[in-house]
């Protein structure tokens, strides 16, 4: 398995990931997810990047990162696998890698809203040393969980 930055070949993945994710646990997209996915490039270019684990030209998992209104908050989101793949450790290994690209590109705080049913996902949170923080408006009507990480 390699971990890769974003390559248009591998966007339709990353939809469909997150679709089948989301779909599966919570039953509909909101808004914002079809915001996101209808604007990827836009958020590329103002420097968010998609990490896919790949194993044999198949994309395994992925997560985006991308930076907040807020100076040196970004916030990790859409990490999602490949539900019809064995993916052992893909999820841990692009999540590791959005970490690392918004530390390098100055991050000082990584943010992340999810739900509190997600077990698997809060597990690669809390093994990354994220804290859950509360908020007042958790942004998605499945949100009602948020992590933070501050980067010493």
């Amino acid at each position: 398995m390699n971990v890769i930055p974003y390559q248009e070949k591998y966007k339709k993945d990353f939809i469909q990931f997150n679709m089948d994710w989301i779909k599966d646990n919570f039953g509909f997209l909101e808004k914002e997810d079809l915001e996101t996915f209808d604007h990827i490039e836009e958020s590329l270019e103002k420097g968010a990047m998609i990490y896919f684990a790949v194993e044999n030209e198949n994309a395994l998992a992925a997560c985006m990162t991308k930076p907040m209104d807020v100076e040196g908050t970004w916030e990790l989101c859409k990490l999602g696998s490949n539900k019809h793949l064995p993916h052992k450790g893909a999820g841990s290994a692009v999540f590791e890698a959005a970490m690392n690209w918004a530390v390098a590109h100055g991050a000082k705080r990584l943010f992340i809203i999810s739900n509190s049913r997600l077990k698997a996902a809060i597990h690669i949170y809390e093994k990354y040393g994220f804290r859950e923080i509360r908020l007042d408006d958790y942004e998605y009507d499945r949100g009602d969980i948020a992590f933070e990480y501050i980067v010493p």
